[in-house]
């Protein structure tokens, strides 16, 4: 059975190259306890739908230690190679009776489906916090309203790559909800807090627009229904550190007239290292008869790239009109060509004129 590990949305900042300078994007909104960074973990196949239930994650809470839970509402970390960090995470209940987690490290990646934040679950493979980060216990049992503070320590090993490590601490509640309906349901739910860690050395900026394909609908009669087009890419974050990308859009016809230019909106606003995300784009009033390339420009702060892909409007009736046309006049003109041999032929046949003997 395959495991979806989806973070949700939460008081989170945008994305972080490393430990935030000022006050992190939206972090206003994430003043209140209560909208605190959670994970769903859904042990069901990819394609079903969470339960409703699901969203009933505030009944436990996973933060940094500090002396206000709003003030730190993920971790912000700087490490050198081989540095050893100590930290404290907090896991409260709200819920009336105990609970019993299970505590662990993970690693974070984009998702295929939302390009959304995501951890790897605990028995897949680790390599960045989720490898380096170990909570002094991996079995919490929290009493109802209460808050429970484990250490955690995070070791840096001394080959680790510079850059951006994103993941975080997990706090996953032991119990199965075997789920209601007709089709049996394995669902375990799990909160966690973000770790955004930052490893001393060269920082690289990078973005790569790959495989950009444009698929184009049009009326079978020009001018007799709406021509569309669809535009996607691969977003490559070829970098180390996490990235804000601006993905714009743009569409040139025959004498360079500009036929579209917009700014995606679906571009993920945390694109973390390594990570691929791919990108579709809807374009309603797509030309009818135009020769049109496409564009598309990838920028952050420290790196901007573009691709593109081109693609030729033509109506079908249209198409199949002219290459009719294209053949008769073909077969016209090969017919016209063999009647001037065959008459060249049949001059070249005729019997020269014998000159009579004159007369005397």
């Amino acid at each position: 059975m395959r495991k979806l590990y989806v973070l949700l949305p939460g008081p989170l900042p945008g994305p972080l190259p490393g430990p935030p300078r000022g006050p992190p994007r939206g972090l206003l909104r994430g003043l209140l306890p209560a909208l605190l960074p959670v994970l769903l973990l859904c042990l069901l196949p990819v394609w079903q739908a969470a339960p409703a239930h699901a969203a009933d994650n505030g009944s436990w809470s996973v933060y940094p230690v500090a002396s206000k839970v709003a003030a730190r509402p993920y971790f912000a970390l700087s490490a050198d190679p081989g540095q050893t960090l100590t930290d404290k995470v907090a896991v409260r209940n709200t819920t009336g009776g105990p609970l019993t987690f299970r505590l662990y490290a993970a690693d974070a990646y984009n998702t295929a489906r939302d390009d959304g934040f995501a951890v790897r679950g605990p028995e897949e493979r680790m390599r960045g916090v989720g490898a380096w980060a170990r909570p002094a216990t991996s079995r919490v049992t929290v009493p109802g309203h209460r808050t429970v503070t484990v250490p955690v320590t995070l070791r840096v090993p001394r080959e680790a790559e510079p850059g951006d490590h994103p993941g975080a601490i997990v706090a996953l509640d032991e119990r199965v909800d075997p789920g209601s309906g007709t089709l049996a349901l394995g669902v375990r739910r799990a909160v966690g807090a973000r770790v955004y860690l930052r490893v001393g050395g060269p920082t690289l900026p990078a973005l790569a627009v790959e495989d950009v394909h444009v698929s184009h609908h049009q009326p079978l009669v020009p001018g007799l229904g709406a021509s569309t087009a669809t535009v996607s890419c691969t977003l490559h974050n070829t970098g180390n550190v996490t990235l804000d990308p601006k993905v714009e859009l743009t569409a040139h016809g025959l004498f360079g007239r500009t036929l579209l230019h917009r700014t995606l909106t679906r571009v993920p606003s945390q694109l973390l290292p390594g990570q691929r995300v791919r990108l579709t784009e809807s374009w309603s009033g797509a030309p009818q008869l135009d020769r049109a390339d496409v564009t598309l420009t990838a920028s952050a702060p420290g790196t901007r790239q573009s691709a593109g892909a081109s693609f030729l409007a033509l109506p079908w009736l249209l198409a199949v009109v002219v290459f009719a046309a294209g053949a008769v006049t073909g077969v016209l003109l090969v017919r016209a060509r063999r009647g001037r041999a065959r008459r060249s032929a049949h001059v070249r046949r005729s019997p020269r004129a014998v000159p009579t003997p004159s007369s005397r």
